[in-house]
């Protein structure tokens, strides 16, 4: 489940295209806001940018991990490229640890 603190109103078309050149298509999907719902429910809770601690309250911060990905901002399709490979190591990591 993916949802943030502050999330856009769509999907940035740049994330949409690095993630189809890895097969996956996010075209249809909606960012979501991060409910305490969520939270209750969730094993784990990875936070991208660490500005996001600050959001979370403490009786979840047991259950954060925090990648330190940061922004993506600004940043150009190369890097985000780099930040999704990133992000899929880390994920497969995380799979592994479950």
């Amino acid at each position: 489940m993916s949802a943030g603190t502050n999330p856009d109103e769509k999907i940035h078309p740049w994330t949409v295209e690095v993630m189809k050149e890895i097969q996956i298509d996010v075209s249809q999907k909606k960012p979501r806001l991060l409910t305490f719902e969520m939270l209750e429910k969730a094993d784990k809770v990875i936070v991208m940018d660490s500005e996001v601690l600050k959001e979370i309250p403490p009786k979840y911060l047991s259950k954060v991990e925090d990648w330190k990905i940061g922004k993506l901002l600004g940043k150009s399709i190369e890097e985000i490229r780099e930040i999704r490979d990133e992000i899929k190591k880390k994920v497969e990591k995380l799979l592994e640890e479950l």
